[in-house]
């Protein structure tokens, strides 16, 4: 777990990230208190946008850290795990898509920590991770910003979604494994 903490810690991506963890509370305040899903959906847009802002400048300005490849997709799974569990209390649907979630989440915590215990590296997200999350935004906004959303696409964006966090499951669940058994990294691929 100390690989985690060595090496850079206070950098502007960092930052980012914990600021979107200081998103998930508001969100939840002004979705369910405030019963407000379009200012929801536009703090939903601004996390996102940290996301994609603080990935640019860690490899920009040289501020990649293992802290940073850590505290991005907690960052993330916490406001995706919030959000959709919110959302399923309106359409229950969404569910299939939260329970999907949480196990996967689970599966790839617990293998991901195996692998760095055996290599003694963290590696950041793949390419089928990437398209998870902006499958989890596109799904969310469409549900913040459409209350009425009709069921057709309600339905084909649970399945599409639901699918390819089962796909990036398995997929990272492979290369943690794969690192645990040879105790090697498996550097992420891109797309």
């Amino acid at each position: 777990m100390k690989e985690i903490f060595e090496g850079k810690l206070l950098t502007v991506p960092n930052a980012l990230s914990a600021l979107r963890l200081c998103m998930v509370p508001l969100f939840l305040w002004i979705y369910l208190g405030l019963n407000e899903p379009l200012w929801a959906a536009g703090l939903l847009v601004l996390s996102g946008l940290t996301d994609t802002i603080d990935g640019i400048i860690a490899r920009k300005c040289n501020q990649v850290s293992n802290l940073g490849k850590a505290l991005d997709p907690f960052a993330d799974k916490v406001t995706q795990i919030a959000v959709v569990i919110c959302l399923s209390i309106r359409y229950p649907r969404l569910w299939v898509v939260s329970g999907t979630l949480i196990a996967k989440e689970l599966f790839a915590i617990t293998t991901s920590l195996m692998a760095i215990h055996s290599t003694g590296v963290v590696v950041g997200a793949d390419w089928h991770g990437k398209i998870t999350t902006t499958l989890m935004y596109i799904t969310m906004i469409a549900h913040l910003i459409f209350p009425k959303i009709p069921d057709s696409i309600s339905v084909t964006l649970t399945v599409i979604c639901t699918s390819m966090i089962l796909l990036s499951g398995v997929l990272y669940g492979i290369r943690n494994i794969r690192s645990i058994r040879t105790g090697k990294e498996e550097e992420p691929t891109e797309s």
